[in-house]
């Protein structure tokens, strides 16, 4: 049994990867695998216990099954708000390794497709890939400001190659154009980041043109949808990766497959209910999606934090709240910083073998980064793998694809969605 995984990285060391056991901890290392960026060390503790090496105590994931029950228990919803706490106060220091911006190899026929990427965390992200040469893809709904953007870009003087594409994902029509039009390119996706999101804070409740709740549809519908569907094209950019950028506020979400949408009336809606709920359906989604792509397929499924940022969520703040929120810059991450755990789960090597690896070890959560780039465990729901099932199926009926729908995209095969608009 596996009780512990330590990895670290020096800017100094070439050599490849490999694995060895430490007899003495009965930890198994990594010892100098060779990293992206500035001097690293990674780890994730002892499953049983559940605990990481930094200011924050994680749940035991001790659920193998479900248990029926109308909202987190008091302790796991401590421990959340302990977690979002300490992530707040301490993620400087905790992320005091990294360099800023985060160094990047050549990326040059490596293609990107990053959601959302016109502001915010998704823009640093975009431009950092941009000038590393990449095959950048901006999946954007505003078009207009993109295109801005890139002549910006093109004025420092590096050649760039960059397209832009439209997507809305308050549209499941939008996301299944997108990846039809993509897919018929016959072309490969190396890194897919799901890095759109929004988080209404204070606003009342608001349904899509689908008829569902915007945080889940935005955060977690159409991004499961634009993962599935372009799992064609990821097969071909073989080994590669689907990234979504999550949040450290899932630790306080709760999910059930039959309040998704958040009309059931057992719990009330607040936007922090919506957005926190959204991210935890997120990771569930993605953990079974993780489990079921076959190692042939060789797609990587990824959930990160950026930890706490500072972008465009303040403009939905009250003006006394927009002013607390500028005042604290010391404890809150600029885009820059806040893009590196992205940068870092879409490009370094040592994903893929974290990912192989938990995968040998039947782990029951994805690949998870911490804001500072290191391994870090999920909320102790995250775990529940009997819910993780139902919020799979239930996404999956939500967004008009069949039960099967995986299964035959990996297979080459068609597969129909309720929301493909037929050419007349």
């Amino acid at each position: 049994m596996l009780i512990g995984i330590q990895l670290t990285a020096r800017k100094s060391v070439s050599q490849p990867w490999r694995w060895t056991e430490d007899a003495s901890s009965s930890v198994r290392i990594a010892p100098e695998p060779t990293m992206i960026g500035s001097e690293l060390r990674t780890d994730l503790r002892d499953a049983e216990r559940g605990q990481r090496s930094d200011f924050t105590a994680m749940a035991t994931p001790s659920r193998a099954s479900g248990e029926s029950k109308r909202g987190l228990p008091w302790l796991e919803w401590a421990r959340g708000w302990y977690s979002i706490c300490a992530e707040f106060l301490f993620q400087r220091i905790m992320a005091s390794h990294l360099e800023n911006p985060l160094p990047l190899p050549p990326l040059n026929g490596v293609t990107f497709i990053v959601t959302g990427c016109t502001s915010g965390i998704g823009l640093e992200t975009a431009r950092q890939l941009a000038m590393a040469g990449a095959h950048l893809v901006m999946a954007v709904r505003n078009t207009n400001l993109a295109h801005e953007l890139i002549r910006k870009w093109q004025a420092e003087g590096i050649p760039l190659d960059v397209e832009v594409m439209e997507i809305d994902l308050m549209s499941l029509k939008s996301v299944v154009r997108f990846a039809k039009a993509w897919n018929a390119r016959l072309q490969p996706v190396h890194v897919l980041i799901n890095n759109a999101g929004i988080f209404s804070i204070g606003e009342p409740q608001r349904f899509s043109e689908d008829g569902y709740e915007t945080h889940i549809q935005v955060n977690h519908l159409a991004a499961a949808l634009l993962s599935l569907l372009l799992i064609p094209s990821l097969i071909r950019g073989s080994p590669s990766r689907i990234v979504n950028v999550n949040s450290v506020m899932h630790n306080v979400g709760f999910v059930e497959a039959d309040g998704m949408n958040l009309v059931s009336g057992k719990r009330k809606f607040t936007s922090l209910r919506g957005y926190c709920d959204s991210k935890l359906a997120q990771i569930k989604f993605s953990s079974i999606l993780f489990k079921r792509l076959p190692a042939e397929a060789g797609i990587h499924v990824v959930c990160l934090s950026p930890g706490i940022v500072r972008t465009n969520v303040a403009r939905d703040l009250s003006s006394s709240l927009r002013t607390g929120y500028h005042w604290i810059p010391y404890f809150i991450l600029d885009p820059e910083e806040g893009c590196r755990s992205s940068l870092f789960a879409g490009t370094d090597p040592q994903i893929v073998e974290y990912s192989e690896l938990l995968k040998m070890e039947e782990w029951p959560v994805c690949p998870y980064i911490s804001h500072d780039c290191r391994p870090a465990n999920a909320s102790d729901e995250s775990h529940n793998l009997e819910t993780s099932k139902k919020i799979w199926e239930k996404t999956l009926e939500l967004v008009g694809l069949p039960a099967d729908a995986l299964e035959k995209l990996v297979a080459g095969e068609e597969v129909s969605c309720q929301y493909d608009e037929i050419d007349e």
